[in-house]
């Protein structure tokens, strides 16, 4: 083999690492209780629902159209519009300081919805390309939805188990994500820098800041957690979208995929860490005012 196609092998196994390192380490790392509470606030569920499956895919619809981008863009920037649950989104809202177990909630609850409703809206909003239901689905059956069932029954079932193994597949996640970055780069080097020119890099920036704040928004109108929402719309399910892209599609699609989750991480990550902050100072502020009002 060259080494290029060594390391194209390595970038294929890498993929399926991190796939599979961050939903095993979501799953181990959850209960039922945790899934299913804030899944029994029927506002909770149908502003995250329109807050990832509508505001996302019109937004980029209007992206592409606008910026008339071409066809692999246009498929990349699609695909992650309708591919929702980050599974990060847990670790987002520990920066952020809100309510983690919404979060946990919320990244199940669009999980399993992006299973649904990507193999079905993709087909239809892609003209051109013929990739069908099972297509799409198999690889997200296969790949996200078996681990997952199989990393809860774990932690349902061997709690200590799940609490050995979790860092393990977390750290998995984590460098092969680090790992894939770099091969990205090595093996799409013009690829990647071609994208840092076009109207991709600008497309997936304001459809970043625009789901976030759409999933703010529709969270305050609908009177529930609004920075869960926001956090929850801003980050799209990369591992999900990769599955996609890597099964049915060529390089241009994964480039734009990857390039997508650098600018999420840029733009979502110190938001939130800035919100966290805020909120500290906030708590500290109350706990000195609380201080202040109690007799000596």
């Amino acid at each position: 083999e060259t080494p290029m196609e060594l390391l194209n092998t390595l970038y294929n196994l890498m993929g399926l690492v991190f796939v599979l390192g961050t939903i095993a380490s979501m799953g181990l790392s959850l209960t039922m209780q945790q899934i299913t509470g804030p899944l029994r606030n029927v506002r909770f569920v149908i502003v995250a629902l329109l807050a990832n499956f509508v505001i996302p895919p019109l937004v980029t619809f209007l992206l592409i159209r606008l910026f008339s981008l071409d066809q692999s863009l246009a498929t990349g920037l699609l695909l992650v519009s309708l591919a929702a649950g980050a599974p990060a989104l847990p670790k987002t809202a520990v920066f952020a300081k809100v309510d983690t177990a919404a979060a946990t909630g919320l990244m199940v609850l669009l999980v399993v919805a992006t299973i649904v409703i990507l193999p079905i809206a993709l087909p239809l909003l892609l003209t051109g390309i013929s990739v069908t239901f099972w297509d799409i689905a198999s690889g997200l059956v296969y790949l996200i939805l078996i681990p997952l069932a199989v990393s809860l029954f774990v932690r349902a079932r061997y709690p200590q188990v799940a609490e050995s193994a979790q860092p393990l597949f977390a750290q998995a996640s984590n460098l092969s994500l680090l790992a894939l970055l770099v091969l990205m780069v090595v093996l799409n080097f013009s690829n990647v820098i071609g994208l840092i020119g076009s109207l991709g890099l600008i497309a997936s920036l304001i459809l970043v800041i625009v789901a976030t704040a759409g999933g703010y928004l529709l969270g305050m109108l609908g009177k529930v957690d609004k920075w869960v929402q926001a956090l929850g719309a801003g980050q799209r399910n990369i591992a999900a979208a990769m599955v996609v892209a890597t099964m049915n599609f060529g390089s241009d699609e994964v480039v734009m995929v990857v390039v997508f989750s650098i600018i999420v991480m840029l733009v979502v990550i110190p938001l939130a860490l800035e919100r966290g902050k805020r909120n500290a100072a906030a708590g500290a502020n109350a706990v000195a005012a609380g201080a202040k009002s109690t007799p000596a």
